[in-house]
């Protein structure tokens, strides 16, 4: 049987959409209530795969521009689904070792979780853009993304019940499907249109190497658009990683759940994670009916009015003074994050050339992962001597220099 390149694509993301959500709708009910992990705690899991991003993005970005994005993104499904494996094996490792604490079992389960991911992030997209083209990749990603929803819709309904079972299973469920996707890939996913560097063919060649991640610093450093995108990635990457590591911990130390002890913890962020698929869903739907993924300047106003929207939902959860207020927040900033994925990928390949995409897009997420590494210990330590409150407004004022950058283009224009 034989797939279409943009199905292939599509089934890739629905998979990985449903092992995401398996693992990530509970994982702070494993976390905290299971592992017992502070505020600091949850923020340096995260700084341990951002800083392992960090130095490992740009060496696989290469690899996958000089050799095969196809090779890098087969590699980096089996190292991620084998990491999410013994992130749920954590809790056992006492009986097999004492003289490794759950906390540093965890982060170098993340830390191996990081490699993998670099495998992934630029030559996924970087394969698409270049197997359908720049002009069709647009309405690809939204319409990608939207499907994915369903995966996500699939992924919540297993995180809660596994996790009523086990609060470990759903990260070992959600590796497993890592796992089959590289398998599927394996037999499915083809590269057509990628021109092999010929020296790659050299194994200790490192030159070229060398000279494909030059380029890629050079069509950044050429292009101030490209420059402009390279800061929004950074401070967008500091303020994510403070609210992606402690909404949950937000909701459960500080706002409180309604109806006593009537739904446990797990079963309330499933019902969240549920509410906050479908209104993403309707705003995915609306999107690819009503957005020009082929204009500039539908794309770049776009990503000014959703950070805008971003940091005002942000700060709401943050002053949040009871569970609505807080729930209306929470779905709010799901659906902003939801439409402002496939939207940035748009703004970004429209502005890389073909040879060094993966590279460039690797650089990208080395951005990311610096504004993460930055700003998560800075966001964790005020969570710590402060609240959690307190953190999650720090996080939404990390994003004010985006809104600047974007307000001085657009007065230019």
């Amino acid at each position: 049987m034989k797939l279409h390149v943009s199905q292939v694509y599509t089934i890739t993301g629905f998979m990985i959409s449903m092992a995401n959500t398996t693992m990530f709708t509970t994982y702070a009910v494993y976390y905290i209530m299971t592992l017992g992990l502070n505020p600091f705690q949850l923020l340096m899991v995260g700084t341990v795969l951002e800083l392992t991003v960090l130095i490992f993005e740009g060496i696989t970005g290469v690899i996958a521009d000089t050799y095969s994005r196809r090779t890098s993104v087969i590699i980096g499904m089996f190292v991620v689904g084998g990491a999410f494996v013994l992130k749920g094996s954590v809790i056992w490792l006492p009986m097999l070792s004492p003289m490794i604490s759950l906390f540093i079992g965890l982060l170098i389960a993340e830390a191996i979780r990081g490699m993998g991911e670099t495998f992934i992030s630029g030559a996924h997209s970087a394969w698409i853009v270049d197997e359908v083209g720049e002009e069709n990749v647009g309405r690809i990603f939204l319409r990608a993304k939207r499907l994915s929803l369903f995966g996500t819709l699939t992924g919540i309904a297993l995180s809660v019940g596994l996790s009523t079972v086990a609060t470990n299973l759903p990260y070992l469920i959600g590796g497993m499907i890592y796992l089959g996707v590289g398998v599927f890939l394996v037999f499915f996913m083809k590269e057509t249109k990628f021109v092999r560097s010929a020296r790659a063919a050299d194994p200790s060649n490192w030159q070229n190497m060398k000279t494909m991640w030059l380029s890629g610093t050079k069509v950044i450093s050429g292009n101030p658009l490209l420059l402009m995108i390279l800061v929004v990635t950074l401070f967008s990457g500091a303020s994510s990683e403070g609210y992606d590591r402690l909404w949950e911990a937000h909701l459960i130390k500080e706002v409180g759940f309604p109806l006593g002890n009537t739904l446990p913890i797990s079963a309330w962020l499933g019902l969240i994670a549920v509410l906050s698929t479908c209104l993403s869903l309707f705003t995915m739907w609306i999107a690819e009916k009503r957005l020009d993924m082929g204009s500039q300047r539908v794309v770049f106003v776009g990503m000014f009015v959703l950070t805008a929207a971003r940091m005002a939902a942000l700060l709401s959860f943050g002053f949040s003074p009871n569970f609505a207020w807080a729930l209306v927040s929470v779905l709010v900033l799901g659906a902003i994050r939801t439409l402002s994925a496939p939207i940035y990928d748009t703004w970004l390949n429209l502005n890389i050339d073909s040879k060094s995409r993966a590279t460039v897009l690797s650089m990208m997420s080395q951005s990311d992962a610096l504004g993460q590494t930055c700003g998560g210990p800075l966001v964790g330590w005020v969570g710590n001597r402060f609240s959690i409150r307190t953190s999650l407004v720090i996080a939404a004022v990390l994003l004010s220099p985006i809104l600047v950058a974007f307000s001085r283009v657009l007065r230019k224009r």
